[in-house]
């Protein structure tokens, strides 16, 4: 009977298995309904708060310290637990991992509705983002489990598309709902919707790998805890500075976590993630890509935000919906990706869309304190353009180059990418912006007494307030530091341009082109023959054939 028992449970977890796999267009479109709603619902909320900030504050009278972390807490939990929460969903299923995460994340988001201290909020925040771990990952797990290869890259690029305009989708229902409710209306919004997306997730199939192994825990603590360190580290410099001792032990520390992380993952037997992965050339190229166009997205989203609002004088609705049109560009883009990557191969569609980003970011420094909407608005669709060029072929090449079985994990260290990126753009962009308004604003400021010179000095959400008290001569006051602020984000923009320059130099190199080969290895792959070599097939290419010992032994879709 015990054997019989066994029996029937592995045909009924086969047949549910295949079920998910082979179901029908309905099924599988429905599934790929439920993963966007559920990556719609984590990143929204990462930029949820951003419009709500000065009501937590007058509400709970939070320091500026706290402000910070009850926007940062979220992104923290999120980076250091998506991969170990991938993993998990790979072993006990993607499904049950989305559920749990769901949970956690509506009653978390609920708390704030019952907590009325800043130190409260923090905590629930982060339990929310705990909660968003298991989510993210196993969203586009799920994905890449229910279709098939031929049909995959499609479902990818629209999934890619919506996790691109979350943050765009998040600002503009949020700045709604503060238009005509109070900031809790936010919390109560992110719940139930996490509660409707819960009962909706329970008629989907379960997908899992009945062969993956046991949790790695020495590797899922060890990355965890380096990811944790690091974006610590990354989220403190723009209140300290990047030379401040502890946030140089956090950058430090992360790495070195990271490092020893490296070296338990090759000496396992079956490691949380095999970072010989990065030797892939697609797995590595959309790694890199989606760090450095996640970190200028939001280094853009913190500093075009407050342009609008604090120089142009757009509400917290009208900036977000200013925003709006970015989202276009993001989803046509990457729901055409299935089509324009076999065509071009990704290295020519990574080096254009970073031109085009680079190029963007250049042209957002030709704006003025008093630019108009139009002025503002086509650099802003030349960089989404750039963005939607690359974002759904990067990911699909991630997920691509991982094995089946290893999908959760590859979905996590797809999220940790753009989580790690968007920290270090909002930091690098927030650091930059501070150090450089505060000596653009020094000359507006001459003359002045030092009640006024010292919280002017501090930002431009602070000048104008004061500029306001002082009534009509604050008016020189106001627009003096609308100008140093628009000089400074102008030097925020020029070395966002800078990076993502440099950056599409090398990723170039790295990246394969139609054909599957790298710049950098072609010769060195010629030179060496076909001996003991196997083929390995990309996405939508196929690489030349690579030594035994250089092949990371991938199974593509």
């Amino acid at each position: 009977m015990p054997g019989i028992a066994v029996r029937a449970a592995k045909r009924f977890e086969q047949s549910t298995t295949d079920t998910f796999a082979h179901g029908s267009a309905a099924r599988r479109g429905w599934t790929l309904f439920i993963a966007c709603a559920g990556v719609a619902l984590v990143i929204a909320s990462m930029v949820a708060l951003n419009t709500a900030l000065s009501g937590i504050a007058a509400a709970t009278s939070a320091t500026q310290t706290q402000l910070t972390w009850i926007v940062d807490s979220y992104t923290l939990l999120l980076a250091c637990l998506v991969l170990p929460a991938g993993a998990i969903g790979d072993r006990y299923g993607r499904r049950s991992a989305l559920l749990v995460g769901l949970a956690i994340f509506s009653v978390a988001s609920a708390a704030p509705l019952l907590l009325d201290s800043p130190s409260q909020i923090i905590a629930a925040r982060a339990m929310a983002g705990a909660g968003a771990a298991f989510v993210m990952p196993a969203t586009l797990s799920l994905l890449t489990a229910a279709y098939p290869p031929a049909e995959r890259t499609k479902a990818v690029g629209v999934w890619a598309g919506v996790a691109g305009s979350g943050g765009v989708f998040g600002l503009v229902g949020t700045g709604l709902l503060i238009e005509v409710f109070d900031w809790r209306s936010i919390f109560w919004t992110l719940s139930i919707a996490g509660l409707v997306l819960l009962l909706l997730t329970l008629t989907i199939a379960e997908s899992r790998d009945s062969t993956a192994p046991r949790l790695d825990v020495p590797g899922a603590a060890t990355i965890g805890a380096a990811l944790a360190v690091f974006v610590f580290g990354i989220l403190e410099a723009p209140a300290h500075g990047w030379a401040d001792p502890r946030v140089l032990a956090c950058l430090v520390g992360g790495v070195v976590l990271a490092v020893v992380f490296g070296v338990i993952e090759l000496r396992r037997r079956h490691p949380l993630l095999d970072i010989r992965l990065f030797r892939d050339p697609y797995f590595g190229t959309g790694s890199a890509v989606i760090t450095v166009v996640y970190l200028a997205t939001f280094a853009l989203f913190f500093l075009v935000t407050q342009y609008l609002q604090q120089v142009l004088g757009y509400s917290a609705l009208a900036a977000a919906v200013a925003l709006s049109p970015m989202a276009i560009p993001l989803l046509s883009l990457s729901a055409l990706s299935s089509w324009y990557l076999p065509k071009l191969g990704l290295r020519t569609v990574v080096f254009a869309s970073m031109v085009l980003v680079a190029a963007g970011f250049l042209c957002m420094r030709t704006l003025t304190a008093d630019s108009s909407y139009l002025e503002v608005c086509w650099p802003l669709l030349v960089i989404s353009t750039g963005f939607g060029l690359c974002t759904a072929p990067t990911t699909s090449a991630i997920m691509t180059a991982a094995p089946d079985q290893k999908q959760g994990v590859a979905s996590a260290v797809n999220d940790a990418t753009r989580e790690v990126g968007g920290a270090m753009g909002i930091a690098l962009a927030g650091s930059i912006l501070a150090s450089s308004y505060h000596h653009h604003v020094a000359g507006a400021l001459v003359g002045l007494p030092e009640p006024v010179r010292g919280p002017a000095s501090d930002s431009l959400a602070k000048a104008l307030a004061v500029a306001h008290q002082l009534g009509p001569d604050g008016l020189q006051l106001a627009e003096r530091s609308k100008e140093a602020f628009v000089a400074a984000t102008n030097n925020s923009y020029l070395v966002m341009a800078v990076i993502v320059a440099v950056a599409s130099v090398f990723v170039t190199i790295l990246a394969p082109g139609r054909d599957g080969e790298q710049l950098d290895l072609v010769r060195r792959r010629r030179g060496r023959g076909a001996s003991g070599a196997k083929s390995v097939a990309g996405p939508g290419n196929t690489i030349p054939p690579v030594s035994q010992d250089e092949s990371v032994g991938t199974a593509r879709g």
